[in-house]
């Protein structure tokens, strides 16, 4: 069973699922879906569609296969390479069938994957943790311009004057005429 990657957004396209396109070059397109096959006819570039694979990897939100220098726009600290994919990329080449050799890569592909979900991992903290200290960043400042409006319990309970005086009030519903008639 051969699984191809959609042409668009890099997903894998199961056996008899999808779309492929054949350009007069005899170039293949294969797309998962219509939403992908739209785009590609509306001339979009998987790059700057925020969905895509493509996008994620550039822009440094997915783990990458590429090198640190080749992403211009991602931050030095969300592009990390990660040799897992390697893996991916022989998937598709055929080899002479060796029963110690299926066994071992069957092995190996558990341990893998747990590294691969592992490196995932690190990678979406490192992310968060930029976005944990900026927002700390921007408490503390807005602290530190209105500190003046945070007062302390103790001092409330000293100054009386910083408090709203309670006010007691009387309320009476004088009974109208309806509503006595409705009660007997």
């Amino acid at each position: 069973m051969r699984l191809e990657k959609c042409w668009f957004c890099s997903s894998t396209v199961y056996p008899g699922h999808g779309i492929q396109f054949v350009r007069n070059d005899a170039k293949i397109f294969r797309f998962c879906r219509s939403k992908c096959h739209k785009n590609f006819k509306m001339k979009r570039n998987p790059r700057k569609v925020k969905w895509t694979k493509a996008y994620r990897r550039l822009h440094g939100k997915d783990m990458t296969q590429i090198p640190h220098h080749a992403c211009p726009f991602a931050h030095s600290h969300s592009s990390e390479k990660d040799s897992t994919f390697e893996f991916e990329r022989k998937r598709n080449r055929p080899e002479r069938y060796d029963r110690n050799l299926a066994e071992n890569t069957l092995k190996a592909i558990k341990k893998i994957d747990k590294v691969r979900s592992d490196r995932a991992a690190t990678h979406i903290e490192k992310r968060l943790k930029v976005r944990k200290g900026k927002e700390r960043r921007e408490a503390q400042k807005e602290l530190e311009q209105s500190i003046h409006l945070v007062k302390a319990p103790q001092v409330l309970r000293q100054d009386q004057s910083l408090t709203l005086p309670k006010i007691k009030v009387m309320v009476s519903q004088p009974k109208s005429e309806q509503n006595q008639a409705m009660e007997e």
